[in-house]
């Protein structure tokens, strides 16, 4: 059993590997072991290699296209109390005059 991981979610010490990925049997997490730091969290770093945790807040640092938007957001644009999540936009928060939404961690630096 040497194989099994703490869930980064819900701390049961009963993760286990399927294909490249953990799985969580008690609370159905996912999350890929190399992305995962010794805290339990999830690791991302802004446009200049900085650390980004949940809470903090961020710059744009260049304008992005939203589908169904007439504008993009532009640069410059502070977002406040972002989330880490797993995946390619591993950003969760909500700008203001577009709601919410998710960005790539590489778009964004640490304000």
């Amino acid at each position: 059993m040497s194989d099994t991981q703490a869930c980064p979610k819900c701390s049961s010490p009963y993760g286990y590997p399927m294909e490249s990925l953990m799985m969580c049997p008690e609370c159905g997490h996912e999350w890929d072991p190399t992305n995962v730091t010794e805290s339990g969290g999830i690791e991302a770093l802004d446009a200049s290699g900085n650390p980004l945790q949940d809470g903090d807040s961020v710059i744009v640092i260049k304008n992005l296209p939203v589908k169904g938007a007439p504008k993009p957001i532009k640069a410059g644009t502070k977002v406040k109390n972002i989330r880490l999540t797993e995946g390619d936009h591993n950003i969760s928060c909500k700008v203001d005059g577009f709601g919410s939404m998710e960005l790539k961690s590489e778009f964004v630096k640490k304000a």
